[in-house]
């Protein structure tokens, strides 16, 4: 218990009581929110038939929606550190409905970008102070409370493809309307949270101004920004990777298998949906064998299956995208939650530069990917991407969960 109370600086004041209620709807939200985000890669396909978009504009698209998220994310993560604005979150989802409205009515490829800014400025407030409502209900149990929170938005987005066969498919672009009400249900679910929230601001407070002040030498020191760093390129690897899959694969499986675009949507269905499940896993793991044991394993894991996927046939790659799903995502809440405790007291910080970073490396990703297929086709980049779980290896750079411990007892 000793080497555990450091680790607990910023929390209520039962420090080992879990808040299920607080768990549940906040990783609900999370759910509704990203949703909101997976309509726009939902649409891709859409928006290629109805203005002959090239697949460097649908890069665009998604470079705008996570490089706006992104960039913002970390800094709204430090000012809520030392300033808590609880009723930001459902004023993010308030912006997110403006931006889903302009997006089933936009005419042009520029409405579009406009449209999706909205949804990204709501998504960067939400994920810094949706992450610090369930560290701060998390009691004695982070890693399943971060997995929970999570959980909630892998789940929102690999509900994209179902969104398209079911949805968008049929109805076209206009059918993104009926997501208004999914972010006006977001809002009044935030504002309960909210209330909650605020109700213990003034704890949360004293308790981020105390560790800052104890701790403050420790944030700053060279072993914590090199881990830092490595993290950084953990996280790339494994966000340009699904940025790969959850954009383009659709295309690869058209092309490959001869696919229509609803039943191309199984493979990304697959793929997501197990990755919220390992999403899910990978926090209680966490929790019982280590963070940095769980970011090893996920990467390094499923690289010889990534690099398999590209050859498989179509039976093959859905049994290959289940797997790396599960494995390469496990990871996803754990990396929040060691950064979180390489720097205690900053978690808003930490959670805005792990969560944004993620999106900000799929944002250029995006880019990146669609300018490849562009110049060098689907297969040779889909080829190119499976060996990007490779960076991986790096994980054995990071220091070990025990040694984070030390440098704070």
């Amino acid at each position: 218990m000793e080497k555990a109370l450091p680790k607990q600086a910023v929390t209520t004041h039962d420090d080992n009581q879990t808040i299920y209620r607080i768990l549940f709807l906040i990783g609900t939200c999370h759910l509704l929110n990203d949703s909101l985000q997976a309509v726009i890669p939902a649409m891709f396909p859409i928006l290629e038939n109805s203005m002959g978009l090239t697949f460097t504009q649908l890069g665009l698209i998604a470079f705008t929606l996570n490089m706006v998220s992104s960039v913002i994310q970390p800094f709204v993560g430090t000012f809520t550190d030392r300033h808590p604005i609880p009723y930001a979150l459902p004023i993010g989802l308030t912006s997110s409905m403006v931006g889903m409205l302009g997006l089933a009515l936009a005419p042009n490829f520029w409405m579009i970008l406009i449209s999706v800014i909205f949804i990204g400025l709501g998504s960067a407030i939400f994920h810094p102070e949706g992450s610090r409502v369930a560290y701060l209900a998390a009691g004695n149990k982070r890693g399943l409370a971060q997995s929970i929170f999570q959980v909630g938005g892998n789940s929102g987005q690999a509900l994209a493809p179902v969104i398209t066969a079911l949805i968008l498919v049929p109805l076209g672009q206009k059918g993104a309307l009926w997501f208004t009400l999914i972010a006006a249900l977001a809002v009044g679910v935030l504002s309960y949270i909210s209330r909650w929230y605020a109700g213990q601001m003034k704890h949360i407070a004293m308790k981020q101004k105390k560790t800052h002040d104890k701790k403050e030498n420790k944030f700053v020191s060279k072993a914590i920004k090199s881990a830092l760093i490595i993290l950084i390129f953990i996280v790339f690897a494994r966000s340009w990777y699904a940025a790969a899959i959850s954009n383009f694969y659709a295309f690869y499986a058209i092309d490959t298998y001869q696919l229509t675009i609803a039943n191309s949507q199984v493979y990304i269905f697959i793929f997501l949906a197990m990755g919220a499940l390992g999403t899910f896993l990978g926090g209680p793991f966490a929790d019982r064998f280590g963070r940095r044991n769980v970011i090893l394993f996920s990467l390094v894991a499923s690289s010889p299956l990534a690099i398999l996927l590209p050859y498989a046939g179509p039976i093959a790659a859905m049994i290959l995208l289940a797997v790396i799903g599960i494995i390469l995502m496990s990871s996803f809440s754990v990396t929040v939650v060691y950064a979180q405790e390489l720097v205690p007291g900053k978690i808003g910080t930490m959670s805005g530069l792990i969560v944004g970073l993620a999106f900000g490396m799929g944002a250029i990703g995006s880019v990146a990917l669609g300018s490849f297929i562009d110049f060098f086709g689907l297969t040779t980049t889909m080829i190119l991407a499976s060996l990007l779980p490779l960076l991986g290896l790096l994980t054995f750079f990071l220091p070990t969960d025990e040694k984070v411990q030390e440098w704070y007892e």
